[in-house]
């Protein structure tokens, strides 16, 4: 199969993996539309060029909406909106943590403070909690420009 092709059917898969998560998320009140699906795969792909990051296999869309969708802060008015936003800060601060979170433990940090601290701000959660998050990642790897080491850190 040619490029365009096999990208395709990769796109067609990964939207329908994304709609079949309507089957666990219609038990919260929420569902995504195909319409809605369309401009998360829109904006993912925008998130990733903006980020200079690729993606490969699942989505990370799939895994925000199985972590997010029992949130009291989200409803069926602001769930595709909300998953948008949070796939652009996820990827955000995937980069800021130079990759020393893994999906997952990212992934959870941003869902206990969305719910906590934050209190469904996504703003909140991106500006404040996630970058002083980021900061101290950073501070504790070698990866970073910044940090020098001390006399007792190994070399």
């Amino acid at each position: 199969m040619d490029d365009f092709l096999m990208t395709l059917f990769s796109e067609q898969k990964q939207m329908e993996a994304i709609k079949k998560t309507n089957d666990y998320t219609c038990k919260f009140g929420l569902t995504l539309t195909d319409s809605d699906i369309k401009e998360l795969m829109v904006q993912r792909k925008e998130c990733l060029a903006r980020q200079q990051r690729v993606e490969f296999g699942s989505t990370i869309i799939e895994k925000l909406i199985f972590a997010f969708c029992d949130s009291d802060f989200i409803e069926q008015e602001n769930f595709a909106e909300t998953i948008a936003a949070l796939q652009n800060i996820f990827y955000i601060y995937k980069n800021e943590s130079m990759d020393e979170l893994k999906d997952d433990e990212l992934i959870d940090l941003m869902r206990k403070a969305f719910d906590g601290e934050c209190q469904g701000s996504l703003e909140y959660l991106e500006e404040t909690y996630l970058d002083q998050t980021a900061r101290m990642v950073r501070a504790k790897t070698r990866k970073f420009i910044g940090r020098y080491p001390k006399d007792d850190d190994e070399i």
